[in-house]
């Protein structure tokens, strides 16, 4: 059955107590608004050309081919049965952060984003691991296949606690030294760290010819700063309080906003690295189908 929209819905999310829950509930809605399998939105890999022959299904041909030599040949695809992921999950104290109102904070909303990745990827068969950090390594579950592993990786969401300062740049260059085999890597994290740094991190990720998504949580306060009346700010990650008005911030807090962000998008391009900005406003599962089904499009 079809589950309802309002099941999505971040406010009713908050509601329904366990997790392993909420995360078939959310691939169950990215599935049904597909119309087609998901199986190959992670997994498919072009293998080769051959010259066509009649039965061929022709939206495999290449066009590009046809028009520079006058040949007919159709893409083949392999299935990579034995696809890594890596979910890399930013659990420092930044990530605590709830605005009024919303139903969930930056962690918890990426805790559901782990964990409807996770079931998605074992339900295709594949192996997926998650790595926990601040400005450390905290964890590591490692990768399996089995779909008995969704538990182990939700009761390792569900032992998290918050309490340090962002690390990115370390971390990753750590992670990237140690993850031998080719994988698709997928951070998610409100990524509140030096651009540059992080993008030095995430370039080694592709030296080492890993694939690499970035998944951005914003709460909806940081990205519109819609502050009015005299605010105590709260430091998070060892920062002080300010008390200020917010009217006076504003347009200089979102000209920042607006170049953090343009940097952090415009390396990851370069580096040809997808990023994916992430409101916790928004339903779950448009968070994932509004990249998967764009990533999928692009790989057929």
């Amino acid at each position: 059955m079809e589950p309802k929209r309002s099941y999505l819905d971040p406010v009713t999310l908050s509601k329904i107590g366990r997790l392993e829950l909420k995360a078939r509930l959310i691939v169950e809605g990215y599935i049904s608004g597909l119309h087609k399998s998901p199986y190959h939105g992670f997994s498919v890999e072009f293998a080769q050309h051959r010259q066509y022959a009649p039965g061929d299904d022709l939206k495999h041909l290449d066009w590009k081919v046809l028009g520079r030599s006058d040949r007919y040949y159709v893409k083949q695809y392999e299935e990579e049965t034995n696809v890594r992921c890596l979910l890399l999950l930013d659990t420092s104290e930044s990530m605590k952060y709830q605005s009024p109102g919303a139903a969930l904070s930056k962690l918890e909303y990426a805790k559901h984003i782990v964990a409807s990745l996770a079931h998605l990827i074992l339900s295709q068969q594949d192996a997926v691991g998650l790595m926990l950090f601040d400005r450390e390594l905290r964890r590591i579950i490692r990768p399996s296949s089995s779909r008995a592993h969704l538990r182990e990786i939700v009761q390792g969401l569900e032992q998290i606690e918050p309490h340090d300062r962002t690390g990115l740049e370390t971390v990753l260059h750590d992670l990237a030294e140690r993850i031998e085999r080719k994988s698709l890597v997928v951070l998610i994290s409100d990524l509140f760290d030096d651009p540059d740094r992080i993008l030095s991190g995430l370039a080694h990720f592709r030296h080492r010819r890993h694939e690499v998504i970035v998944f951005q949580i914003l709460d909806d306060y940081e990205i519109r700063f819609p502050f009015q009346d005299m605010t105590l700010f709260d430091g998070l990650e060892e920062l002080p309080e300010i008390q200020a008005d917010p009217r006076a911030l504003r347009a200089g807090y979102l000209r920042a906003f607006e170049r953090f962000q343009n940097r952090l998008q415009r390396g990851c391009r370069n580096n040809k690295i997808d990023y994916q900005v992430v409101n916790t406003a928004e339903p779950l599962d448009q968070a994932l189908s509004t990249y998967l089904a764009t990533r999928a499009r692009r790989r057929r």
